[in-house]
């Protein structure tokens, strides 16, 4: 038995120099091709349309989370889909990784040049094409933010309701699947993206629902668009999106409401919701959560679990939604709603809730915000955040919650020094013991920030080995050399 675990440990030293062997000569091997290509770039993009700059590539190279820089060897700059598509052209011919960059808001390493290679940055695609204000409906090119779009509609009466809190570019919300305040009345980025113009790795151009369709609904063959939506950049770059819009409610109203307890303020919320009150955003705060926002904002709410709620319609129909809804939220032991009613202070309001992830780093200076979310069924939100809430406490972890709680998503949004390996460590194991307990309850391990590199053991968990086998299967189909943002969501292949 000694000597076969000698031999065991032999084999395994001789596999890692092979592979350190193996990555090594690539680098050198990727190093000279792009020598090679760098010409070839400044052809497509213009002299001023590619970096080599350090600081340019560790900013591309980098999102919000806490995975560390991994810079790509070059940065383009392209200004239109024929580019774009020229551009992956040579990199599929040079076997060189391609990695979409859009705004950098991400929360789960999902722009990190694991392999090296050439991003993508689209921030040059800025226009805002084919709006059909009569079909309620819009085409953007990825360096269109969703604040942009809607400062574009304002005298439409028309507005894109998805609303992550960071001013994420839309097709790179796409990319990801993103969602936020307003998914419980509006749905998510799956639900409001009809079409897609995608490069695949070799440079050719699709249209998932075909070229210019934007129908309101389809039952013809694969769903593609939602295929793209939500993989990360891993299938190709999305150069455009067709979005639904909606009418600009005539009435809004928002207010906030403190409770007793945590169970009381989730109770309440999964009560509205099964009252089938169609309330639009609401959205809850812990007392650690609701104590940092009245620090960084200059608020003065009790510092007790909270929830904030925003109500759209009718005037008739927005005083019935209030009317039910208060009538819950004090049979739970809630306090009476603090109105919000004017625009400058419903802004104001939805701007300190935003302004969380901010809130919360202040809380320990010099230290930096880790966001991780789960999403789990409503009948059991009450049940995981008190847990959640127990381990933070049990576990001495700064770990303010804020969530999406309509759609039975929340977030723990960690601060940790992130030069102390060992609570690095700890908040590492906490985000793993919170999405198996999502997990346990039939949920999943990311309700809208996405896998990226940071959650990839855990989608193994979640849909098992025979859904990768597929996933992986789909990856090699559409691209078969893996250079589509390399190791993100999948996990790289044993060698």
């Amino acid at each position: 038995m000694l000597g076969l675990s000698r031999s065991r440990t032999a084999v395994s030293r001789r596999c890692r120099l092979l592979h350190c062997r193996y990555v090594h000569s690539e680098n050198n091997e990727r190093a000279t091709v792009l020598d090679n290509v760098l010409s070839t770039f400044r052809s497509i993009c213009g002299e001023d349309g590619m970096s080599l700059g350090e600081a340019i590539r560790e900013q591309h190279g980098k999102d919000e989370s806490v995975h560390r820089c991994r810079p790509p060897d070059v940065v383009v700059f392209p200004r239109c889909v024929e580019e774009v598509s020229a551009l992956a052209k040579v990199c599929h011919k040079h076997r060189l990784p391609i990695i979409s960059f859009g705004t950098g808001t991400g929360l789960e390493g999902g722009v990190g040049a694991v392999n090296g290679g050439v991003c993508f940055s689209l921030r040059n695609m800025d226009q805002i094409l084919d709006l059909h204000q009569e079909d309620f409906d819009v085409t953007v090119e990825p360096g269109v933010t969703r604040k942009l779009l809607n400062s574009y509609l304002r005298d439409t009466g028309l507005w894109f309701p998805v609303d992550p809190g960071a001013d994420a570019s839309l097709c790179g919300m796409a990319a990801t699947s993103a969602s936020g305040t307003n998914a419980v009345r509006y749905g998510t980025m799956r639900e409001n993206v009809m079409n897609l113009e995608v490069v695949l790795a070799d440079g050719t151009i699709i249209h998932t629902a075909g070229k210019g369709r934007r129908p309101r609904k389809t039952s013809a063959g694969y769903n593609l668009t939602n295929l793209f939506v939500g993989s990360e950049g891993t299938l190709g770059v999305i150069t455009k999106t067709t979005l639904r819009l909606y009418g600009i409610p005539e009435a809004m109203v928002s207010a906030v409401c403190s409770f007793p307890s945590v169970q009381a303020a989730v109770d309440s919320t999964v009560q509205i919701l099964q009252a089938g009150i169609p309330i639009a955003r609401i959205e809850f705060l812990d007392d650690v959560m609701i104590d940092a926002c009245n620090r960084f904002s200059g608020l003065s709410y009790p510092v007790t679990p909270t929830l904030f709620l925003e109500f759209h319609g009718s005037e008739q129909s927005v005083e019935e939604q209030v009317s039910s809804a208060a009538d819950i939220t004090q049979s739970n032991g809630g306090a009476d709603f603090q109105w919000a009613q004017d625009v400058e202070t419903r802004n104001r309001l939805w701007k300190a809730r935003h302004d969380a992830w901010y809130a919360a780093q202040a809380l320990r200076p010099g230290c930096k915000a880790y966001s991780t979310d789960v999403c789990v069924p409503l009948s059991r939100l009450p049940q995981i955040i008190v847990e959640t809430k127990q381990d933070l406490t049990e576990n001495k972890l700064t770990g303010p919650i804020a969530g999406h709680v309509g759609d039975g998503n929340f977030h723990c949004l960690m601060v940790v020094d992130p030069n102390d390996p060992e609570e690095l460590h700890s908040v590492h194991l906490f985000s793993e013991r919170l999405a198996r307990r999502a997990l346990a309850m039939d949920g999943t391990c990311t309700g809208e920030h996405g896998v990226g590199l940071g959650k990839r053991a855990l989608l193994c968990e979640e849909v098992g080995p025979m859904t990768i086998q597929l996933m992986q299967g789909l990856k090699d189909t559409i691209d078969p050399n893996n250079l589509m943002n390399p190791d993100k969501i999948l996990l790289p292949r044993k060698l």
